[in-house]
């Protein structure tokens, strides 16, 4: 059964992990890989037979199609995930749909997860099957009061049964990182729920935003990707403190892979 294999608690794309055809047209090879993987895996979600661990497998497999493209993959600091004892909050900066589709396959091979996502996710074409077996946290991103409550209610109630949670508190997706537009809404849902925070920081602009489709634009293999996770945050106070350190986590990273 295939997994993330750490080495002194990162990964890297094994060298020679692109194929001939997915290097020559990336976003052709990595796209059908994509769609076929969300059919097959929507079709399962429809019967009620798609798990945790089918979550987890279909989307290292939408890694490694995005490896075999020629793109090199880093994750780092996987080790203050391993080492929680409890579940967590994941709060990281928005690039693309990248970490969406990737993440559960580095999170789900240590914690069962789910996402605060906006509620257009949740009525794709197809995919909404996938993400609704998901049980996520559905936000509108218009009302930010009603968002507010529905993650603090929703999300407390799912990190009680021990699934973790991650949200990206930007506005709105892209590569550049404003810290104005990191909100504090995963903070304080650990502060509410009694969990630690967990940094992620990103980047993801290796998929690209589509011109007609914002989920489909191009992969760009010589782009390289990082995920890394930061050291977890006991929130104290109302966590302003807190919600400081993960923009200086996140900022810090970005500004080390420019």
């Amino acid at each position: 059964m295939d997994q993330l294999i750490y080495t002194n608690n990162s990964y890297q794309t094994p060298a020679g992990s692109g194929t001939f055809f997915a290097k020559l047209f990336p976003s052709i090879s990595f796209y059908t890989s994509l769609l076929s993987n969300v059919y097959f895996s929507s079709r399962k979600a429809r019967k009620g037979n798609y798990d945790d661990q089918d979550w987890r497998l279909s989307s290292l497999a939408i890694l490694r199609a995005l490896e075999r493209t020629g793109l090199t993959i880093t994750i780092s600091g996987i080790e203050h995930l391993q080492n929680l004892k409890s579940p967590c909050v994941v709060i990281g900066n928005h690039v693309s749909m990248m970490e969406t589709v990737i993440l559960p396959g580095i999170v789900a091979q240590e914690k069962s997860l789910t996402f605060a996502i906006k509620q257009s996710l949740m009525d794709y074409p197809v995919f909404k099957h996938v993400m609704r077996s998901r049980n996520p946290i559905a936000v509108t991103r218009s009302n930010p009061r009603q968002d507010l409550k529905t993650v603090m209610s929703e999300g407390k109630d799912r990190l009680a049964k021990g699934i973790s949670v991650a949200i990206f508190p930007q506005t709105t997706r892209g590569t550049a990182f404003d810290p104005k537009q990191f909100n504090s809404i995963g903070i304080k849902l650990a502060l509410r729920a009694g969990v630690p925070v967990l940094p992620l920081a990103l980047k993801t602009d290796a998929w690209t935003n589509g011109k007609w489709i914002k989920d489909l634009g191009k992969i760009q293999p010589a782009t390289d990707v990082h995920f890394a996770f930061g050291p977890p945050l006991t929130i104290e106070g109302k966590g302003k403190e807190e919600h400081q350190k993960v923009i200086e986590f996140i900022s810090a990273k970005l500004n080390g892979w420019q």
